[in-house]
């Protein structure tokens, strides 16, 4: 195998592809991206066996053939080398790689390509296309709720489905719920319900961060793939069942609360300083068109702020975690959000008065 390519281009590539390999492997060539150079180019091909990408790349090939290199290492060496640079890559007689580039010289260790492995896609009978925007909104204003716990494996990702000629991605954590609605697109409609692994969304969130046009899914009950321009993304899903997040979704709220997003957010940004990290609670008191807000720690002291908001009904005292009330204000891009509420042991219903189609739901504390 020869070739020669642009650095800035080899660096793009695997800047997708190292982020894949797991820095710790059981299995040595995992650790390694699969280099296969053909008279089109290169293709880069990395792997956890449980998700597998596949970018290909243009590039000056005067040797065909194919071989494995270190993912992380080769990605430091490129991502250090001058920009605009060309570099030269051969695997020789010895089964290394040797890499060139002005006058730095590198020589590699590689791995048999026999041993690297594939994973097949197998039959994908649901197939369409979604805007790049559209799918990027389900994923930003969703992620942030995944559950880091492993016991419940099956919240680890969002639950895409089609449901009311809708597409809907939604993710809980059992403390916060984030509902996201987008136009179902021609051919979803018979898309089995299926749960994304939280690697396999970070990866294509990536992605399509530079990408204008529409992105190609491909979807069984067991797998999904994504094409973006040039990459092939294929991934596991969670082989688990989504609870039924309808139930948790408040029906029947009927005090409606109105606040300035960004006067809110920075209001309990500031009482949260007091305190605890463990339970970050923060106690509302909400009156005729006015928010008391107090956190009380005895270990460092007590903080109370009033701010002026919208709002008609009974008084209402209720507690929340500061951390969560942040996270779901950072999502809200309308100048005003709404809290609908109940009473001090139902979860809230927040709504963005820019987007109709987002809906949180915030799970109350004791305080």
């Amino acid at each position: 195998m020869k070739i020669s390519i642009e650095r800035d281009i080899l660096l793009k590539g695997l800047n997708h592809v190292h982020s894949v390999v797991e820095r710790r492997n059981t299995i040595p060539v995992l650790s390694n991206v699969k280099i296969k150079a053909d008279e089109e180019g290169i293709s880069l091909t990395a792997t956890d066996l449980d998700l597998e990408i596949i970018e290909n790349l243009k590039a000056n090939t005067l040797d065909a053939g194919v071989t494995t290199a270190s993912a992380h290492t080769l990605y430091d060496i490129v991502r250090k080398l001058p920009e605009g640079s060309q570099i030269d890559i051969e695997k020789n007689e010895n089964n290394l790689i040797i890499l060139n580039c002005g006058q730095s010289n590198f020589e590699l260790s590689t791995l048999p390509d026999e041993d690297f492995p594939e994973m097949s896609s197998g039959e994908m009978p649901c197939n369409f296309t979604i805007g790049s925007k559209d799918f990027a909104k389900i994923i930003d204003k969703s992620r942030f709720a995944i559950s880091t716990e492993e016991t419940r494996y099956y919240l680890n990702g969002i639950f895409l489905h089609a449901i009311d000629g809708n597409l809907r991605g939604v993710a809980t954590d059992g403390h916060r719920l984030a509902c996201i609605l987008s136009d179902l697109p021609k051919g979803a409609d018979e898309m089995p319900s299926i749960i994304i692994p939280r690697k396999t969304i970070s990866e294509i969130r990536k992605l399509i961060e530079d990408t204008e046009g529409d992105i190609s899914l491909k979807i069984s009950d067991t797998k999904i793939q994504f094409n973006v321009e040039n990459v092939t993304l294929t991934s596991k899903l969670i082989d688990g069942t989504f609870p039924d997040y309808e139930r948790v979704i408040p029906k029947t709220n009927t005090k409606v609360m109105s606040v300035e997003t960004k006067t809110f957010s920075s209001s309990i940004d500031r009482v949260a300083t007091i305190s605890s990290d463990k339970s970050k609670a923060v106690k509302f008191f909400i009156e005729s068109n006015l928010l008391t807000l107090t956190v009380v720690n005895p270990e460092a002291g007590t903080a109370v702020e009033k701010m002026l908001v919208e709002y008609k009904s009974d008084s209402l005292e209720v507690g929340f975690n500061a951390r969560y009330l942040l996270d779901i204000a950072s999502q809200i891009d309308g100048d005003n959000m709404t809290f609908t509420l109940e009473d001090p042991g139902a979860p809230a219903l927040i709504k963005d008065s820019a987007h109709e189609e987002a809906t949180y739901v915030l799970m109350p504390m004791r305080v």
